[in-house]
C-alpha cells in the first residue's frame, strides 16, 4: 500500500437478526386415533430413518388412519408453496423430521 492511503474495512454484525415474523402455533390435536399424519422430510441425512420409525409407532400405539409422507427438494429452503399447502390440506397433523 502507498504511503499516507489508508485502507478501509467494512464491519458485519451477524447477530443482528432482521424482524422475525410472527408464527401462531396450531392448536394440539387430543387424540390421534383416525387422523392422518403428514410426515416431512427434510431432506438432512438420516431423516427418512426416524421417520420411518416414528410411522411403525405411531400406527400401533395411536391407530392412525394414514400417514402421508412428502420430502423437501433441500434442506436448505423452505418447503415449496405447493407442497405445504398440500400437507395442510390432507393432514390432521404434520411432523417434520430434523436429523443427522
Amino acid at each position: 500500500m502507498a504511503e499516507g492511503l489508508q485502507e478501509r474495512y467494512e464491519v458485519l454484525d451477524p447477530t443482528d437478526e432482521a424482524s422475525p415474523m410472527e408464527k401462531k402455533l396450531a392448536g394440539a390435536v387430543p387424540d390421534l386415533h383416525g387422523k392422518v399424519v403428514g410426515f416431512l422430510d427434510i431432506s438432512k441425512p438420516k431423516g427418512d430413518i426416524f421417520l420411518k420409525r416414528l410411522e411403525e409407532l405411531l400406527t400401533q400405539r395411536y391407530r392412525v388412519a394414514e400417514v402421508i409422507h412428502r420430502r423437501k427438494p433441500t434442506y436448505t429452503r423452505p418447503a415449496p408453496d405447493d407442497l405445504r399447502e398440500e400437507l395442510a390440506r390432507r393432514c390432521d397433523v404434520i411432523i417434520e423430521a430434523l436429523a443427522d
